[in-house]
């Protein structure tokens, strides 16, 4: 007799890892899009993405690529707390809420004018606000 055992688990893990990074990925992808429609949106109405150091200005892609990436960074660690937190989904709010505490900082370092930094602020909190939500429900499950 054959035990289905090992194979049914390793399933099993396949299939959170998908239920979590799908969705996970999509909210990425609607993050970035977002927050690139906010910057343009911002530099419409005369908010300049120039940082004051290198006289050089954030291009509107580097809004979209920033924001992808960093939202993926975030799914490979929610995935790292489903696999050892006993729970999982307030472990990866917890977790997820300061870093993104901790992002809203380099705004105000870098010597931007206040537009700048503000709208560098909101859109790191629009990100927040969408994949932190996503990622939590699928932790929960």
């Amino acid at each position: 007799m054959t035990s289905t055992a090992p194979t049914d688990r390793r399933s099993t893990h396949g299939q959170q890892r998908r239920r979590l990074l799908l969705p996970g990925l999509a909210s990425a992808a609607a993050a970035a899009v977002t927050v690139t429609a906010v910057a343009a949106l911002a530099m419409a109405v005369g908010v300049d993405f120039e940082l004051p150091d290198g006289d050089e200005s954030i291009p509107l892609l580097g809004f979209t690529q920033l924001t992808f990436t960093l939202s993926v960074v975030g799914i490979l660690v929610a995935l790292a707390i489903r696999r050892w937190a006993s729970r999982p989904a307030r472990t990866w709010v917890r977790t997820a809420v300061a870093l993104t505490a901790l992002s809203l900082v380099p705004p105000f370092l870098v010597g931007a004018n206040l537009a700048t930094e503000c709208t560098l602020v909101l859109a790191h909190l629009i990100a927040a606000a969408i994949v932190i939500p996503v990622i939590a429900r699928r932790l929960a499950h």
